[in-house]
């Protein structure tokens, strides 16, 4: 029972609904434009570079939580975050590294766990 009462509901509706909305968004791209899937990740980073850039980002990460900071959009503003705070520390070159040193750990996952789905799943290359 003291691990229900101890699961802020607030900030989980609030990490669903952001969440929800950025995905929305996405598969509103998929339905009414002819962008494909790589367009669409490329433009949500880059959206998410820029407003994590500016500054904006971070009201939307400190209001929604993970819900801000799991989708495509925190990965880009966590890049940009990276290569300011490097830029800051090592110059010109803390822009390159920086944005790699801060997302590493998301990179380093999404490539183990999408090698075990590749074993898993046995994928096949798609017949045009």
């Amino acid at each position: 029972m003291d691990f229900f009462q101890s699961i802020d509901w607030i900030q989980l509706l609030k990490c669903f609904v952001v969440g929800g909305l950025i995905c929305i968004i996405g598969q509103i791209l998929i339905d009414k434009t002819k962008l494909t899937p790589a367009r669409i990740l490329v433009t949500f980073v880059t959206a998410g570079t820029i407003l994590g850039g500016i500054g904006v980002y971070k009201y939307v990460i400190d209001f929604a939580g993970a819900g801000a900071t799991v989708p495509l959009l925190g990965f880009g503003a966590n890049l940009a975050k990276g290569a300011i705070e490097g830029v800051k520390e090592q110059g010109l070159l803390g822009a390159f590294i920086g944005g790699v040193k801060a997302t590493s750990g998301g990179i380093a996952a999404a490539v183990f766990f999408g090698y075990i789905a590749s074993l898993i799943a046995k994928p096949k290359i798609k017949k045009q």
